[in-house]
């Protein structure tokens, strides 16, 4: 998108997501199913890191954010896979005139290790994106045992992005 005289508009979105961990959901994360004794508890399949990113380029564009598009009291959304809502996030702010430039993400979680799912969490966020993977960077980190996420309660997904 470009401005009066040729410079390139870009913009920056911030997006948070927290989810309980409970027993008898499956763990999805990265649009990733990871083996854990608990998954995470959500009106769609509850992917924490997913919904962060969705957020974050929702808000770069200034539509909204994931709860307005995708509204738990819509019945449609029940079981949701988040890879599709996060493309259909995309798809919404290209229409918006807009193209990702990068992603750049952090999911904390005390267990279990996510680092060595974080290969394909990139590639699955690049493909509903339709970017290369090299747009898209995915940390994991814990919180040494401190707060909700230490007392694996829950999990938490910070995320920020840029369009143009």
């Amino acid at each position: 998108m470009a401005l009066l005289g040729g410079a390139t508009a870009v913009r920056t979105g911030f997006g948070y997501d927290v989810h309980q961990l409970v027993e008898g959901r499956p763990l999805i994360i990265g649009g990733v199913r990871i083996v854990h004794t608990h998954g995470l508890a959500g009106h769609s399949d509850a992917d924490v890191l997913l919904h962060a990113i969705a957020d974050a380029l929702l808000g770069a564009a200034a539509l909204g954010d994931i709860g307005q598009h995708f509204p738990s009291a819509e019945e449609k959304w029940r079981g949701a896979d988040s890879s599709v809502l996060l493309g259909v996030s995309a798809d919404k702010v290209r229409a918006a005139g807009y193209r990702v430039v990068n992603v750049d993400a952090t999911v904390a979680a005390e267990r279990p290790r996510l680092a060595p799912h974080i290969g394909a969490m990139r590639n699955n966020i690049a493909r509903a994106l339709r970017v290369s993977e090299h747009q898209v960077s995915v940390k994991a980190t814990t919180t040494d045992r401190l707060g909700f996420v230490g007392r694996e309660e829950g999990m938490a997904a910070w995320a920020v992005c840029h369009i143009e």
